[in-house]
């Protein structure tokens, strides 16, 4: 199984990025806003929890979200693999994932993450403001404010797959197709490791 972390912080492209990957190697997207939506609207035991929670402004605690990931992972017992978009954030959640992935007899291939720096990405956040009508694309000092947040709390998240020998930074400056090609050298010589090793 092929599984990816796909990391960057808001405006690295990893939407863009993320949809090509899995079009080129029939991934399956886990994105943890997403599950949350999809599991609110089917009414699940989860979902109404998590409901519950994000109706009184608290966040969805780590076991619900992690427990949502594993409804997902069964609904796809044939799956070549799976990009994680958005999770782990923390190190515990990358714990989390980890221990799941194994009881499940699979575990992360690697975490790839866009490099983008953060002037670029406050130019390229208000600009998607202007056409994606997201409030908090179009305010200058909460987007700074985000990209901040995204570099305190989640560069441990690198650390911690960098003592596994599993991550992998990309510049995530210049053309979209340049920034793809140069994700798919490293996962098509990750393919060939796993090759080899089996």
């Amino acid at each position: 199984m092929l599984n990816i972390v796909l990391f960057g912080p808001p405006g690295a492209g990893k939407g863009t990025q993320s949809q090509k990957l899995i079009d080129k190697y029939s991934l399956i997207h886990l994105s943890t806003g997403d599950l949350l939506r999809s599991e609110i609207a089917a009414g699940t035991t989860l979902g109404l929890e998590a409901k519950k929670l994000m109706d009184n402004g608290l966040l969805v605690p780590d076991e619900v979200v992690i427990g949502m990931i594993e409804n997902k992972v069964k609904e796809h017992p044939h799956a070549t693999g799976f990009i994680f978009d958005g999770f782990p954030r923390t190190v515990p959640q990358a714990q989390g994932l980890d221990k799941l992935l194994h009881d499940n007899n699979t575990e992360i291939s690697c975490m790839i993450a866009l490099r983008v720096d953060d002037e670029e990405l406050t130019s390229r956040l208000l600009l998607r403001g202007k056409t994606s009508g997201r409030p908090d694309d179009q305010n200058e000092e909460l987007i700074r404010k985000r990209v901040q947040e995204y570099n305190t709390k989640t560069a441990p998240v690198a650390d911690y797959y960098a003592g596994q020998g599993k991550f992998y930074a990309v510049d995530g400056i210049g053309e979209i197709e340049d920034i793809f090609s140069t994700l798919c050298q490293h996962i098509d010589a990750l393919k060939e490791k796993q090759k080899e090793s089996r």
